[in-house]
Parts: structure tokens; C-alpha cells; sequence
């Protein structure tokens, strides 16, 4: 199989495209590395069945070339990070939007295979946990400018689905939880990589607000597994799926736990939202997934849990900082 990855030098476009190339199959990474970059790619980065290509997903020359060649794409090209949604909304709604439309425009007309991905947020603040894929979605006023991040998000939804009613392209919908694990940057405020950087440097863990807002993290590889049982099974074409993990914790316990598991003094220190972000911020109060429905369609079960998903990422950032410091010494 030939296999196209928007965005796909990122953090899970790049584990993605590891996982295909380990089965065997060709893989093509389009990437502006606005967010992604050349280092997730490096261990295969010469491999003869991969090829990487500079570009954005919003640019018709490349999509237009690149998906004629494909026979799966899976579309992971969007705005990344919180801090980024909040300080850019026209920039983070634009390539949201107007990316997905252009991959899905090129798909159409040779009626490949599609994946894309969504998020978690366009559940908003529906209050009816877990979530579940055919609930109501509650979002926040457009004051709030998170808000737009998450219409951007279900706007593409209704995009995929719309190619799929009307063009009967075999695209489907997959919602991401918080997902986590190696190659995963603290740049854009991502809470688990922070976390376990700010304890292994003896920083202060920084929690906003109280910390009583919950997620439920994912561990990378089972996203991938994820992603992949979806793609190869033609029956969750049309189809909405969630890909996370049941388990839920709230933001202060997870600071705690990474605490206590990189052995640091670490003080934790709540920080209002008003000092982190601007007067525009709004957070979700949860984020847990119903994953029934994958389950049923592709047997999908989550397979690292949080304790280990953590002592994962403390390692990888520990070995990380090891280097940089031989690096500096050389």
C-alpha cells in the first residue's frame, strides 16, 4: 500500500508513518514544518519507501500530486497547541479548514481511501460523560477563542462527511483524546511533556486554574493501531469514531503522580488562566471518551496505561536531556 501523511512530520504523523513502513508499506510525508519536524523523522528518513515532501496540505500543486499517488491518506495536518489556537485563531482556522477541504477536494476525485482526524475539543462542554460519538456538541460563544479551534475541527467533520454522502468517498472521522508519548514537544503546551520536563529540572510544575479539569490520555502507539484497523477496515467509511483511553484523571493528580515518579522536589503551583492565557481562554472541564464503538468496528483496546505511559515519557526526556548535555560537552 501507498500511503500519504498530511502533517505527518508531527508528533503522530511521524509514529504513523514509522508503523506503516514497519508493515511495508510506501509512505509520503507532506509537511511545511511549521509545527513538525525533520528530527521525528530521522531514524527513517532513508528508507527507500519513504519520501518526505516541504509543503502545506493547504496548496492544491502538492495535495493534487501527491494524493494521485496514494492509496490511503490520512489527513493529521492542523493547527497544534493551545497556546497556538489561543494567540492565532485566523491562522489555526484557515489551515484547519481550508486543509482538510483541499486533501478531501484531490481524494474525491480518484475516490481514495481517507482518515481524518479530529479532536476531543468539538465535544466542548457537553456534560454527559463519556463521550460518546453521536452526542450533542456544546460549544462556548466565538468570544472565546478556543471555541473557533473546535468549530474549525467539526467543520471538517461535516466537510468529510459531506464528500461521503454526496461523492460516496470512503473517508472517515476519527476524534483524538490527549494523546501522548515520544517525540511529543512541550512547545505548544502540550500538559504531560511539560509536566515531566519541569519535575526532571526541578522547575516548578505549573497547573492552571485549580486542577480539577480531568482528561484521559493515550498512549501513541495505540492511537496508531487505532488509526490503522480504521483505515483497513471499508466498513468505517461514513463513520465517526473516538480514539482514546477510558481512564480519567484530573490535571492536579497527574501533576502529583509525575511528580512522584520522577523522584523530584518540584513545587506545584497552581496559576489562574488570566496569567497564562488572554481574557478569550475558556478550558473543558472533561475529557473522557465512550470507545465502544471502535472497539466494535476493529477490536481496538488501549494498551499502555497511564502509569506506564508516563515512566515512558520520563524516560524519553531524561535520555533526551542526557544528550543535549553530551552534545554541549563535545
Amino acid at each position: 500500500m501507498r500511503a500519504l501523511i498530511t502533517g505527518g512530520a508531527g508528533f503522530i504523523g511521524s509514529h504513523l508513518a514509522e508503523r506503516l513502513l514497519a508493515r511495508g508499506d510506501e509512505v509520503t510525508v507532506l509537511d511545511d514544518l511549521s509545527t513538525g519536524s525533520l528530527e521525528n523523522v530521522r531514524d527513517f528518513i532513508d528508507d527507500p519507501r519513504f519520501s518526505f515532501v516541504l509543503g502545506s496540505a493547504t496548496d492544491d500543486a502538492p495535495v493534487s500530486r501527491l494524493v494521485a499517488r496514494a492509496d490511503t491518506v490520512y489527513h493529521l495536518a492542523a493547527a497544534v497547541g493551545v497556546k497556538l489556537v489561543v494567540t492565532r485563531p485566523i491562522h489555526t482556522i484557515h489551515t484547519n479548514v481550508h486543509g482538510t477541504e483541499t486533501v478531501l477536494r484531490h481524494a474525491a476525485a480518484g475516490s481514495k481511501r481517507c482518515i481524518v482526524v479530529s479532536t476531543s475539543e468539538v465535544y466542548g462542554k457537553t456534560a454527559v460523560v463519556p463521550f460518546r460519538e453521536d452526542a450533542d456538541l456544546v460549544l462556548g460563544p466565538p468570544s472565546k477563542t478556543r471555541w473557533g479551534y473546535a468549530a474549525s475541527k467539526l467543520l471538517d467533520e461535516f466537510i468529510a462527511l459531506g464528500y461521503w454522502k454526496e461523492q460516496q468517498l470512503p473517508v472517515t472521522v476519527v476524534r483524538l483524546f490527549n494523546t501522548v508519548g515520544p517525540r511529543q514537544s512541550s512547545r505548544y503546551g502540550m500538559v504531560l511533556p511539560t509536566f515531566v520536563r519541569h519535575a526532571l529540572a526541578g522547575a516548578p510544575i505549573l497547573v492552571h486554574g485549580d486542577g480539577s479539569q480531568t482528561r484521559s490520555f493515550t498512549w501513541v502507539g495505540d492511537v496508531v493501531s487505532g488509526l490503522i484497523k480504521l483505515a483497513d477496515e471499508p466498513k468505517s467509511a461514513g463513520e465517526v469514531f473516538n480514539i482514546g483511553n477510558g481512564a480519567e484523571i484530573s490535571i492536579l493528580d497527574l501533576a502529583r503522580k509525575v511528580k512522584a515518579m520522577a523522584g523530584s522536589a518540584s513545587p506545584i503551583q497552581p496559576v489562574p488562566y488570566n496569567e497564562v492565557f488572554d481574557a478569550s481562554f475558556e478550558d473543558m472541564p472533561r475529557r473522557v471518551p465512550d470507545i465502544s464503538k471502535i472497539r466494535g468496528f476493529v477490536g481496538y483496546r488501549p494498551t499502555v496505561q497511564l502509569d506506564e505511559i508516563i515512566e515512558r515519557v520520563i524516560d524519553f526526556w531524561t535520555r533526551a536531556e542526557m544528550s543535549q548535555t553530551l552534545a554541549v560537552a563535545v
